[in-house]
């Protein structure tokens, strides 16, 4: 299978880089790591924020199952556009000016949502700020994949996952807070306008930090790439890596000179490769749970406040399982981690679907209890192979498989594909919900695991212990034209 054989080179590379003693991080590269990740923050609260949200919204707004599917899902519209328009005009503006612009919209959006006196409106701004989402989904993982050494790649990357399931964690816990403090139909504008404060100070942050390296010398300003590089690295890993950068560049404008909009086989090849990738994580159904978890619970028999308390056990289970994952990424690399994700979650939503196959909804009269407690065990065992493997690879994979003259275009259309799936899902999850129940929406969540799992075993590429640059060789030399099957590598 092709995605199962890695190069000889590819897999030198791994233990060569395990041998090596960890290269210090120098204390610039942790501040912007920090700032930039806010993004993720903001993308994992303005997503999570809904499922307590939607409680009281629907009595204030007089949401139907389809309306409640558009105020979910269009934000993950509005991130699948915005996701595709940041990739494309941060490689020609730069990352750093395109997060800027997203913190803005950020701001804009949650004031919006928060304000928003009808359905109509909460949806229009639900759209605009599913732009900032997108564009930071998009741009942000690429922004530090950029700037940080090779070695500490995943490490900072896998930050993002972190910040987003962090962000989600913030959400649930403050949903459950502001309901005991305040309560009443209302409570759900205080809920979405708490997402001002993290966008003004990811806004303010990135006016002091500066651009990647990369994208200094893919528009020829090498003096500044340098200088990036000088404050982000030791002093005896500057010249070689600017050298790679010099090599990578000089190689692109020669072949590329006179075909300056045309993309190569292997890179389209690649791109579809990404899409698979992105798609993958989403197919999963992780979102219904992050979504709908409360909407859920209460279908099982749970009460609002108990359902927004387990809720917040969702979270917790999700930022630790992240820390888990980016231990785990150091000893086991990209693939074999996705690998058992996929697995585990499809296992999981086959199992949660038979406990509400099999099990009574009501005990004398009451709703079973016990039904409730075994479907929210399940969610958090999910939790456990989503976020503790399948997430944090999927977001590394797309910051470091493409390159560098598509990295932003091709990034952001994975991740728009990405969203679209999940657009999808969390429009169509609340009709499924009322039409097939929760049995057959989690079995039908599962088989398409199953195909899924397909995908990963055959597709899914290794790329530890490599460069950015020598990752876009390594690509390049088995996407070629009608490669060695038994080479292809991915």
């Amino acid at each position: 299978m092709q995605g199962a054989l890695v190069t000889d080179k590819l897999k030198d590379g791994q233990e060569s880089e395990a041998k090596k003693a960890p290269q210090p991080t120098e204390p610039l590269v942790k501040v912007i790591a920090f700032i930039a990740t806010l993004g993720g923050l903001l993308f994992g609260y303005d997503t999570g924020v809904i499922a307590g949200a939607l409680l009281f919204m629907k009595h204030d707004l007089h949401l139907t199952s389809v309306t409640t599917g558009m105020v979910t899902s269009f934000l993950i519209l509005g991130s699948a556009i915005g996701a595709i328009c940041a990739g494309r005009v941060a490689d020609r503006f730069g990352r750093k000016k395109i997060i800027l612009v997203m913190a803005l919209i950020f701001m804009l959006g949650s004031l919006g949502c928060a304000l928003a006196p009808n359905v109509v409106l909460m949806i229009i701004f639900r759209f605009i700020l599913g732009l900032a989402v997108g564009g930071a989904a998009a741009i942000v993982p690429i922004y530090i994949a950029e700037i940080v050494p090779s070695n500490r790649r995943w490490q900072f990357v896998t930050l993002q996952e972190l910040m987003i399931v962090s962000g989600q964690l913030i959400a649930y816990t403050s949903n459950a807070a502001i309901n005991e403090v305040w309560g009443g139909e209302t409570t759900w504008r205080w809920m979405l306008g708490v997402a001002c404060v993290p966008a003004v100070i990811l806004w303010v942050g990135m006016l002091f930090l500066p651009d990647t390296p990369r994208w200094y010398a893919m528009h020829g300003r090498y003096r500044e790439a340098r200088d990036v590089l000088e404050r982000t690295r030791k002093a005896g890993k500057v010249e070689k890596e600017l050298s790679e950068i010099r090599s990578s560049m000089s190689s692109k404008s020669e072949k590329h000179s006179r075909r300056q909009k045309t993309i190569s086989v292997w890179m389209k090849r690649l791109v579809a490769l990404g899409i698979g990738v992105a798609m993958l994580q989403q197919l999963s159904g992780v979102n219904t749970i992050m979504f709908y978890a409360p909407t859920m619970l209460q279908a099982t028999g749970l009460s609002t406040n108990a359902s927004l308390m387990a809720t917040i056990a969702n979270g917790v289970i999700s930022v630790i399982m992240t820390f888990v994952g980016i231990m785990l990424l150091s000893r086991f690399g990209r693939r074999p981690l996705l690998l058992t994700g996929q697995i585990g979650c499809t296992l999981t939503l086959l199992a949660i679907g038979l406990v509400t196959w099999l099990m009574p909804e009501t005990v004398n009269g009451h709703p079973d209890a016990v039904r409730s407690y075994l479907v929210l065990g399940g969610m958090l065992i999910f939790l456990c192979f989503q976020q503790g493997a399948l997430s944090p690879v999927t977001w590394l994979l797309l910051s470091e498989m493409f390159p560098m003259r598509i990295r932003g275009m091709a990034n952001g259309v994975s991740v728009f594909a990405m969203q679209m799936t999940n657009f999808s899902i969390a429009f169509m999850f609340p009709i499924m919900l009322e039409s097939i129940g929760l049995t057959w929406s989690f079995f039908t969540f599962a088989a398409i695991g199953v195909a899924g799992g397909i995908f990963a075993v055959i597709f899914a590429p290794e790329t530890q212990g490599k460069t950015l640059e020598q990752i876009e060789k390594h690509f390049k030399k088995h996407l070629q034209d009608d490669p060695a099957p038994e080479k292809a590598g991915v």
